[in-house]
C-alpha cells in the first residue's frame, strides 16, 4: 500500500463512517506506513510524509464533522513509536497516545512511548491501548477507566497476509484467544472496548466492539474491509468494576 493508497482509503472510509452516522472514528494500528517487520512491505515514511498524512487526516475530519483516530508511526528524537494521533471533528489535532508495551518482535523497529492520558471529545471520555498492550497488559486499558473512560479503542495488527486462513466463528473456543481478551477487557472494567483490525488474509481477530456487560455487541466479518458503526449508551460504561480495584489491599506481608 502507498501512501496515495493510503489515504485514499482513510478518505473512503472515513467519508462512508461520517455518512452513516460515525461520530469518531478509528483505524488500525500504525495504518501509515503500515506495521514494520510483518509480511508486507511498509511505504516511505519521513517528517514531510508524517506531516502530509496528519493534515489530509484533520482536513478529512473537519470535512466530514467526524472526529478521528489515526495510528502511524511517528518520528521522535528517541525514534519510532507507533502512535495514535487523536483529531477532533473540528481538524485540530488533540494529542497522541502512544504504543507503551511493545511486542518483543517490534523491539527492533520501534521505541516505547512513556505517558497515557485521557481524551474527551464531544462529551465522550476514551482512551487509546495499542494491539500488545490491550491482548497482554489489562492494566493499560484499567489505567484508563479509572479515570473515567467510557471506551477504550484498541488499534491492532493480529494475524498475517500469508496463507488465507479465515476462523469459523468469532471467539470461538479452538480460535485464537484475542477475541476472548476483548470480552474480558470489556467485562473486568464494565466500559466499551472497540477494537479494530486490518482486513488481513490469514486475521486472528475482527474488528469488534464489546459492550460494557462483556457482550460482543457487533463485528465485521474476519478479513473483510468495511466500517463497523455502532450505537453506544455511555450510561452504561458504569467502569465500576475498574472503580473497586485496590490496590492499597496488595500490601506485601513480611
Amino acid at each position: 500500500m502507498s501512501i496515495d493508497d493510503g489515504l485514499d482509503r482513510i478518505e473512503r472510509l472515513t467519508v462512508e463512517a461520517a455518512a452513516r452516522g460515525a461520530r469518531i472514528v478509528c483505524f488500525p494500528e500504525a495504518y501509515l506506513p503500515g506495521l514494520r517487520g510483518q509480511d508486507f512491505a511498509t511505504c516511505e515514511w519521513n517528517e514531510a510524509i508524517q506531516e502530509r498524512v496528519l493534515n489530509a487526516a484533520a482536513a478529512l475530519a473537519r470535512s466530514n464533522s467526524v472526529a478521528m483516530i489515526l495510528s502511524v508511526e511517528r518520528l521522535t528524537p528517541a525514534g519510532s513509536q507507533i502512535a495514535a494521533a487523536v483529531i477532533d471533528a473540528g481538524g485540530r489535532l488533540i494529542g497522541w497516545q502512544s504504543k507503551n508495551q511493545l511486542d518483543p518482535s517490534e523491539d527492533n523497529y520501534y521505541v516505547p512511548g512513556r505517558t497515557r492520558r485521557i481524551f474527551d471529545i464531544d462529551g465522550l471520555r476514551f482512551g487509546v491501548v495499542t494491539c500488545h498492550e490491550g491482548w497482554r497488559y489489562p492494566e493499560t486499558v484499567r489505567w484508563a477507566a479509572v479515570r473515567g473512560a467510557s471506551v477504550v479503542f484498541h488499534p491492532q495488527h493480529t494475524g498475517s497476509n500469508g496463507r488465507r486462513s479465515i476462523p469459523s466463528e468469532w471467539g470461538g473456543a479452538c480460535g485464537a484467544y484475542y477475541g476472548k481478551a476483548m470480552l474480558c477487557r470489556s467485562r473486568e472494567n464494565t466500559i466499551y472496548f472497540a477494537s479494530v483490525n486490518y482486513a488481513l488474509a490469514a486475521p486472528e481477530a475482527a474488528t469488534s466492539l464489546i459492550d460494557p456487560l462483556g457482550e460482543c455487541q457487533a463485528w465485521l466479518p474476519y478479513g473483510q474491509e468495511g466500517v463497523l458503526v455502532q450505537p453506544i449508551d455511555v450510561s452504561l460504561a458504569t467502569g465500576l468494576l475498574a472503580r473497586r480495584y485496590a490496590p492499597d489491599r496488595f500490601e506485601e506481608q513480611t
